[in-house]
């Protein structure tokens, strides 16, 4: 069986702790791989190599380290389809889908390349005799990354390159649950020309994790995963001194005001809903239908999804592939399951979904939930799995009212042909990330990624500006340097002493 080992100081190091986790297709629900899972004392070793790295790529110029990230970028552009092959073969979903990952995940590449215009300084003068005062921003050290299973490309490339140019040197603890793409990535950045021990991929579980947290000589550690991880994440490295970056969880509503066009917002919300499974946090998982139009809205909704083709990542003719485990889908089944005895009218159930010829992989089918209410579990967990729950409302106010009850605040979006009342909603929505007849409000590489809320713990949100300030620390320079002319200096120039 394969064995996924980590990557440290430029090569593959075989696991020591004798610890492994199974690795599995979900399309057949067969174990393919076999990861190695890191002792405390392992992680520790990587930070070592990464320390004794840092000593010289935190010195090393913005020219060299952007020369290797136009390499890098480069040689992601022309294994595009490779990574996407490990993404589905692990994860499941379908191919067109784990490209499109790999492209949001090089657009921070980019961002890193063009790093030097970020990395620029300020400089004031003569502020007072003499006096010129400058601001400059320098790496932290060693950073650390835990990732979720659902990106297993794009996630850690909205972390380490943007640390890597800044000057740090960095340790990725990806999902135990599909690891090939991250070892994938880390030889490439090697073959670009990174330096040993500036990226190191550590896999494990729950002792890495808490290893990483604790190591006094990581600085700073980005996460993005579930909302109470997240919030263990944040507490426990805030308290060893580090500073935290964590994403959490969300429950992303769209608002559908009665002027909208319908057919667009049904194609949306089928998109945004059952597109990778539903296994994202920027995911619609709550539709807010306004007025008289709902009816009509669900029955739009109801016709696309029953279209939708489900089966293996590697057909090109599937358009969503399984879900990551069948302890998952058994879970997101049991939310449908449960919806009639709290309310809701099931008007498509999903459970119980087969694919002739890969029965044991792990299916399940679109489900649209109508008149959810939003004490039911189906509303206020996140499901993380192609569930829709659409809800109503009779007026705009009590839309908006409702939506920022939730104690998400990771995205939103509406649907209306109204200037006005889009801009309203912009403005008193409380979520950190905001469409306008865009279902799923991703922010371009240049601006920062990041929900309000119970969406985020932490200051910064992730790539773009912020993340840029969260891997680099300021620092002002006061400066005072006597003029030549002065003669106490005891040297004297020849400047004339009313210069």
């Amino acid at each position: 069986m394969k064995t996924v080992n980590h990557w440290i100081g430029g090569k593959t190091v075989e696991g020591a702790s004798g610890n492994y986790g199974p690795v599995t297709d979900p399309a057949t629900g067969e174990v393919t791989t076999q990861v190695a899972l890191a002792s405390a004392a392992e992680v520790d070793a990587a930070v070592q190599v990464a320390k004794e790295a840092y000593q010289t790529w935190g010195q090393s110029s913005l020219a060299a380290r952007t020369k290797v990230l136009f390499a890098y970028r480069a040689l992601l552009d022309a294994n595009r389809d490779a990574i996407a092959e490990l993404i589905t073969a692990e994860h499941g979903k379908v191919h067109s889908d784990a490209l499109g990952e790999v492209a949001r995940g090089l657009e921070i590449v980019e961002l890193a390349c063009g790093i030097t215009t970020q990395l620029k300084g300020e400089l004031s003068t003569s502020v007072s005799n003499r006096v010129d005062v400058s601001a400059i921003r320098q790496p932290l050290g060693v950073v650390a990354g835990i990732t979720p299973f659902n990106f297993p490309a794009m996630v850690p490339m909205w972390m380490f390159p943007l640390a890597v140019a800044c000057g740090n040197t960095f340790i990725l603890k990806p999902s135990e649950k599909d690891p090939s793409a991250a070892n994938k990535l880390a030889e490439l950045a090697s073959e670009a020309g990174l330096p040993a021990g500036v990226l190191n991929v550590v896999h494990g579980d729950k002792v890495a994790v808490d290893a990483l947290l604790s190591h006094p000589d990581i600085a700073a550690v980005s996460f993005v995963g579930s909302t109470p991880i997240a919030r263990h994440i944040h507490t426990t490295a805030s308290a060893n001194g580090k500073r935290v970056q964590a994403l959490g969880g969300a429950k992303n509503h769209m608002l559908v005001l009665p002027d909208a066009d319908l057919d667009a917002a049904a194609d949306a919300a089928v998109s945004a809903a059952y597109g990778s499974a539903g296994e994202r946090c920027m995911a619609i998982s709550a539709v807010v239908a306004v007025g008289s139009i709902a009816d009509e809205l669900v029955e739009k909704i109801r016709e696309r999804a029953e279209k939708i083709k489900i089966g293996p990542g590697n057909d090109p003719t599937s358009e969503m592939g399984p879900l990551i485990t069948a302890a998952h889908r058994d879970k997101v089944a049991s939310y449908v399951k449960g919806a009639a005895d709290q309310g809701a009218d099931v008007i498509l159930d999903g459970t119980g979904y087969t694919v002739g010829g890969f029965e044991n992989g792990h299916w399940i089918g679109l489900s649209l939930l109508d008149n959810v209410k939003t004490d039911s579990d189906a509303y206020r967990d996140e499901i993380f799995g192609p569930v829709l729950c659409v809800l109503r409302a009779e007026t705009y106010e009590e839309g908006v009212a409702l939506i920022n009850a939730s104690p998400f605040g990771n995205g939103t979006a509406i649907f209306t042909r109204d200037g006005g009342a889009a801009r309203r909603f912009q403005l008193e929505i409380e979520a950190g990330m905001v469409g306008v007849n865009v279902p799923i409000p991703v922010p371009v590489g240049y601006h920062s990624f990041g929900g309000w809320k119970d969406s985020l713990f932490g200051d910064h949100h992730i790539y773009g500006n912020d993340g840029i300030h969260f891997y680099t620390r300021g620092k002002v320079v006061t400066t005072r340097w006597p003029d030549p002319s002065e003669g106490h200096i005891g040297v004297d120039l020849g400047f004339p002493r009313n210069h």
